[in-house]
């Protein structure tokens, strides 16, 4: 097998940018998600956009792209968002707050799910700007999302 072929290569005329800025890393994702959408297509799936995680712009980032069978009407099953609704009400929260917005003291935040082994700090939200992931409790999330409302 031969040797991958990398930066370090002869062969590569391309140079690597000295770090990654949020609009290069956004047309890279979107790049990947076309590529990847005629690569499923042939197969009779589909794929989610599932944004930019773990964002570092001196480094890297982790794509974010779901392949699935598709639904009836062509939209992606998420298992978070059907756990999300049948668990909701057992934490004061509605079935359609899945994907809502709230903010705190600490910026935006967006509803990802719900995970039942985190007593304490169960609903998990992702920070708009970079998608990092965190924890809140469903009654704090309640009140914020009811104080985003008004």
């Amino acid at each position: 097998m031969p040797p991958a072929r990398g930066w370090g290569d002869k062969m590569s005329t391309i140079t690597p940018p000295g770090n990654l800025t949020p609009p290069l890393c956004e047309k890279i994702q979107k790049k990947m998600l076309t590529a990847c959408q005629k690569v499923v297509a042939e197969y009779g799936l589909v794929v989610e956009d599932g944004g930019l995680k773990d964002v570092n712009l001196y480094c890297g980032f982790v794509p974010g792209l779901r392949v699935a069978i598709p639904e009836p009407y062509g939209s992606v099953f998420q298992p978070e968002k059907a756990k999300f609704e049948v668990l909701a009400q057992n934490y004061g929260l509605e079935p359609g707050d899945f994907g809502r917005k709230f903010s705190t003291g600490q910026g935006q935040f967006q509803i990802t799910g719900l995970d039942t082994r985190r007593p304490k700090y169960p609903v998990s939200a992702e920070r708009i700007p970079d998608r990092q992931g965190f924890k809140f409790t469903a009654e704090n999330v309640a009140v914020l999302l009811k104080a985003g409302s008004k």
